[in-house]
């Protein structure tokens, strides 16, 4: 008497839907960075018909580039995100510290 063949949910999930071959993680992220996606949603807190606390909640996860193409570009102007550009708070800060005598240089001091 011979026992039936199984097969084994292993090979079912390297087999792919539709006999395709699994996506990887790399190709996942290049297509959801190609072509972007958005989630969205909204938790609400309620008590007795009162309204506590609204979340919404707005996610685009795009690349850089697809993002301007949408039109979204805030990070160029956010200074906090600019490397090498000084705000004018760094600047009065500088100023004030010069008029007051105090070294304002963040360098290590070892010794």
């Amino acid at each position: 008497m011979s026992t039936p063949a199984r097969s084994s949910s292993r090979n079912l999930a390297h087999a792919g839907v539709a006999g395709r071959p699994p996506a990887q993680l790399a190709d996942v992220l290049e297509r959801v960075l190609d072509k972007g996606i958005v989630i969205a949603g909204d938790i609400q807190v309620n008590l007795l018909d009162i309204e506590l606390l609204t979340i919404r909640i707005r996610l685009l996860v795009a690349s850089a580039d697809k993002a301007r193409e949408m039109g979204i570009d805030w990070w160029e102007g956010d200074p906090f995100l600019a490397r090498g550009r000084r705000s004018e708070l760094e600047d009065r800060v500088k100023a004030l510290e010069a008029a007051a005598g105090i070294d304002g240089d963040d360098g290590d001091e070892s010794g």
